[in-house]
């Protein structure tokens, strides 16, 4: 069965050998880093529970290629079901790590990238399509953690690939080969790409004739040689470096991005899904931002889950619980928290077959679930750092906590209601600086601000989506219209 055991999920990045930069200094060992193992952690988690047979049947399903179980993260999507299922994946995962786990990307890519290759392949007679199912069986195979590659560095955000200054900040093809092509570029904000197996490299917008050597989509090994991994820094960070646990807010789980650097690589051509066929880098984008959009609808509720429960708790342990404005405060958060939940299982209910028999999310639907998203997880931060009070963001530190001279007092005067330990207060506090502030809030709600595109993204798929001649339509059969009008 292709699913792999955490333990052989971590024993498999041993064997890599990428070159990978962390703090200035080139690192050889990621795996037991200090400031990766949070973010390995989660994705190990991922592993761990599709053998939990309390979580199995959301964590893992059957092949629609091999007809194996294979893990969900390495699925085609064949029905509405399986994309509401995806959504109920990621809000419990979400549950248990209160982090970015990192594998949505992956799974959103594989499914944006397999109905555009059929749809090419039928307009221009490439054969995408078979390559790329050839190395998705392999994923599903080894259990591959991808990393979905889109974002370019971009430049001069006001010229096209074509047009800068630098041709090398966007992804493109610098040389072909007999055998394959050579890629010339990087990748930016490359969640879990120290974690991954594979990276699946996907253009980053719409493209013209133009920009026809920036038209490409293909898969590499994550050590492949020329790839360069800079590791990207988080707020509060080298608390991971510290001795304890208490001041790092969420000690096991945590996200991570680097800066991918693609200097000169080389890709066979059976790993090459797009080449030059600029006309289809939108359809690629459109839809890879669709599902990935869809994601949050998921993930960032579950994270909402634990900010919420820590924020209850928060309230019980300063002794406020049973105040009217705290209640009303959790129920807000809630409304937020399960609205966004409610945008996430629409988009996948309303899913439709593509040609290829993999099913897109509405992506009317989907722009709004992420469009929410953009605002409701920085409401639901605001109502947790007013309940949680001060303390969060001036408590002093766990040594401090441990230190036989200062203990007692800490212990005397940062105590909330008698019957909780202050220890216990103060861990709850660091948790929700963690996740609103602090390492958590990158994976919660900054990422929820830019990850799958800006906002501004969002309102333009709207604007193109929401058919409001159709709308109009509509009120002039209500209001008795039966003659056009003169502009």
């Amino acid at each position: 069965m292709p699913l792999k055991t955490a333990t052989e999920y971590v024993a498999s990045l041993r064997k890599m050998n990428c070159t990978a930069f962390i703090m200035g200094d080139r690192v050889e060992n990621t795996v037991d880093h200090p400031l990766v193992k949070p973010s390995l952690n989660a994705v190990s988690l991922t592993y761990e529970l599709a053998h939990d047979q309390n979580y199995a049947a959301l964590l893992t399903t059957r092949s629609s290629l091999t007809g194996e179980t294979i893990s969900r993260f390495c699925h085609l999507h064949q029905s509405a079901e399986d994309l509401v299922a995806k959504v109920k994946m990621l809000r419990l995962l979400g549950q248990k790590t209160a982090a970015c786990f990192q594998r949505c990307v992956g799974m959103d890519a594989i499914n944006a990238v397999d109905s555009t290759t059929f749809e090419v392949d039928c307009a221009h007679g490439t054969v995408y399509h078979q390559r790329f199912r050839a190395w998705l069986k392999q994923m599903q195979a080894e259990d591959w953690t991808v990393d979905g590659a889109m974002t370019d560095p971009k430049g001069d955000r006001g010229k096209t690939p074509s047009q800068q200054t630098d041709p090398d900040m966007y992804l493109r093809v610098v040389a072909e080969q007999h055998d394959g092509i050579v890629v010339r570029g990087a990748k930016v904000h490359q969640t879990g790409a120290l974690n991954s197996h594979e990276i699946l490299v996907m253009p980053t917008a719409a493209l013209s004739a133009s920009d026809r050597a920036y038209a490409v989509a293909f898969a590499v090994p994550a050590d492949s040689p020329g790839l360069i991994y800079i590791y990207g820094r988080q707020a509060s960070d080298m608390r991971k470096l510290e001795a304890g646990t208490l001041d790092v807010g969420n000690a096991r789980f945590g996200g991570q991005e680097c800066l991918v650097v693609f200097d000169d690589v080389f890709v066979p051509w059976a790993r090459v899904f797009l080449y030059g066929e600029y006309d289809f880098a939108g359809t690629l984008v459109e839809r890879f931002a669709a599902y990935h959009r869809q994601s949050y609808g998921g993930c960032k509720v579950g994270v909402g889950d634990v900010l919420i429960g820590a924020t209850s708790l928060a309230a019980e342990y300063n002794g406020v619980s049973g105040a009217s404005h705290i209640k009303d405060k959790l129920i807000e958060m809630t409304h937020l928290n399960e609205t966004l939940y409610a945008c996430g299982l629409a988009c996948s209910s309303e899913g439709r077959p593509t040609a290829t028999g993999t099913y897109l999310v509405d992506l009317l639907l989907a722009n709004v679930c992420k469009q929410n998203v953009t605002r409701f997880p920085y409401e639901i931060s605001r109502l947790a750092e007013d309940i949680a009070g001060g303390l969060m963001v001036t408590m002093p530190s766990e040594s401090d906590l441990k230190n036989p001279a200062t203990k007692p007092w800490l212990e005397k005067y940062l105590q909330g209601a008698p019957h909780v330990p202050t220890e216990s207060r103060l861990r709850i506090l660091r948790l929700i600086e963690n996740l609103t502030l602090g390492a958590g809030a990158v994976g919660y709600r900054t990422e929820s601000m830019h990850g799958a595109g800006s906002p501004q993204a969002q309102r333009i798929m709207i604007g193109r989506l929401a058919v409001f001649s159709g709308k109009q339509e509509l009120a002039k059969a209500i209001a008795g219209i039966t003659e056009g009008c003169e502009a």
